[in-house]
């Protein structure tokens, strides 16, 4: 997943009173007259202008690394959880991001940074996801989604609207921060309540709803990618509070938006195409949202049993939920810290699921990275913390024989672990083989586990890959590691890391013979590129 946007460093409280720059709307630039109100007119069944549909939150704060709008005037933590079968009535990103995050490892075969992700990272998945979808421990993704095209792509098999969109996005590309200031400002001023859906501090925040938004609409054309993905952001934007009521006044600010700065395509026809899109979007995330508050909470709270600090960045932080926590092996969560309020990042799990109930995560302290700071250097037992509901796809698949080709870079190596422990559980003999980068042999905090792990189960291979070497296991790239190995056409693909190593890792597996269909991650632009 993309890295986020850089945040306040944290233990410094003042950051999150700064003022938010996109609260301010500019000076009497009101959008064009010819914008239709979504929030007033039902969609157009034809081609014609039509309106934006309702819809219920803010959709695409957890593509993967965004970060969603979080629950205002929140209860602190340590307060009783809302009713199972409804949301907050106060609110509050999905590989999975958090600040700026590392320089990418070069064993990992990433040209990108490594985002904190889920898991505070683009893949949710430890270091990919880490506060950024892919959601990786440290990532997830909440995952940052991927940034829209800088420029129309004139694809020959794209819907129409499909096409009509992109030329937008290629218009607005080289305007991307004022688009996204005069998103804000129209949200804010005409739907004032909205503001306390986010976080205080926008510094990390401006940019990603209404790039995850962009980001949806641009690749509308993979509904097999997208529906799935778009379900879990419904379901997890419970969390924030957010109602079926909020989603016309953002489909409103974003045709307010791009009405204002797309001069030389928008058009009615060009507006039917936004409004259809939007609609598809938020009735999805709608739907989703009401059908999971039927069987689940909004959110859980978890009391923090242990913290086991691995490296002086990295710790291992085990919590133990309120209230029953289904999930499974290789799916991340949100997580929001008590030290800073609405402000949630993507984790994977570092484990499948325990008979005691109990929840682990790695989480790796990002530069000025809240979130992670937070729990690496602050968070301790008996601290309360508040977790979304689980996300993700990158899980066994119990119905083949296949092997399992697994690649971890960093804190990704997390959700790893836990799909090695599901193949465990299950009593079934398949090869599973594991490939663990870092930079240096004292970056692979996990070694002993998963090496333990090997020798209790034969059909389970671990291999260290650390791009300085020297290395007691293998020197050098990971995906290159991968390809030098093998064969692998009889393997099932699972990635998680920094988004870099993802976008090469799947190029890798595809290379060697897996079909993208046999490869599992959680980072929507990879899956995206890879269904089309």
């Amino acid at each position: 997943m993309p890295a986020p946007a850089a945040e306040p460093a944290a233990g410094h409280p003042q950051a999150a009173s700064a003022p938010v720059s996109a609260a301010q709307p500019p000076a009497a630039a009101p959008p064009p007259a010819q914008s239709h109100s979504p929030a007033t007119a039902p969609p157009a069944p034809g081609p014609g202008p039509s309106a934006v549909p309702p819809a219920a939150g803010t959709p695409g704060a957890e593509l993967p690394a965004a970060v969603a709008p979080a629950p205002a005037a929140e209860p602190s933590p340590a307060a009783a959880p809302p009713a199972a079968d409804a949301p907050s009535a106060s609110a509050s990103g999905d590989r999975r991001r958090e600040s700026p995050a590392p320089a990418a490892d070069p064993s990992l075969g990433a040209s990108a940074p490594a985002a904190d992700v889920p898991r505070e990272a683009s893949t949710p998945a430890a270091d990919a996801r880490s506060e950024a979808p892919v959601p990786a421990a440290d990532a997830p993704s909440e995952a940052p989604a991927p940034a829209a095209s800088a420029a129309p792509v004139e694809d020959p098999n794209a819907s129409p609207d499909a096409i009509l969109i992109r030329r937008t996005l290629g218009e607005i590309a080289p305007v991307a921060d004022q688009v996204t200031s005069y998103f804000y400002a129209l949200l804010f001023v005409r739907h004032p309540d909205l503001r306390n859906l986010f976080p205080v501090a926008m510094d990390a925040q401006r940019d990603r709803l209404l790039k995850a938004l962009l980001t949806a609409a641009e690749h509308m054309d993979s509904p097999a990618v997208l529906t799935d993905y778009l379900r879990q952001l419904g379901r997890g934007h419970r969390k924030y509070g957010t109602q079926a009521t909020h989603y016309p006044a953002v489909g409103e600010a974003l045709i307010g938006a791009l009405t204002r700065y797309a001069t030389n395509t928008w058009d009615e026809e060009t507006e039917g195409a936004w409004v259809r899109t939007y609609t598809t979007i938020s009735q999805i995330m709608i739907d989703a949202a009401a059908e999971n508050e039927r069987h689940a909470p909004a959110w859980w709270q978890a009391e923090v049993v242990s913290h086991e600090l691995r490296t002086s960045d990295i710790a291992v932080v085990t919590v133990r939920p309120d209230q029953p926590y289904p999930f499974l092996a290789g799916q991340y969560t949100s997580l929001e810290t008590p030290w800073w309020p609405r402000v949630w990042r993507h984790y994977s799990f570092a484990s499948a699921p325990r008979p005691d109930g109990l929840l682990a995560f790695h989480v790796k302290a990002v530069p000025a990275g809240w979130v992670s700071n937070a729990l690496v250097h602050r968070a301790a037992p008996g601290d309360v913390l508040r977790l979304g509901p689980p996300a993700g796809s990158m899980t066994v698949d119990h119905s083949t024989d296949n092997g399992l080709l697994c690649l971890g870079g960093g804190t990704g190596i997390a959700p790893i672990k836990a799909l090695v422990e599901d193949v465990a559980e299950r009593g079934h003999r398949r090869p599973v083989e594991v490939f663990y980068g870092a930079r240096h042999d004292q970056d692979l905090y996990d070694i002993d586990t998963m090496l333990r792990l090997q020798r209790v189960h034969p059909w389970l291979s671990v291999r260290p890959v650390v791009s300085e070497g020297p290395s007691l296991g293998l020197t050098g790239r990971l995906p290159e590691a991968v390809r030098d190995s093998g064969p692998w056409h009889e393997y099932d693909g699972y990635l998680s890391g920094p988004p870099g190593m993802i976008r090469s890792g799947v190029d890798a597996l595809r290379g060697v013979g897996i079909p993208f269909e046999r490869i599992r991650h959680d980072s929507l632009e990879e899956l995206v590129a890879a269904a089309t």
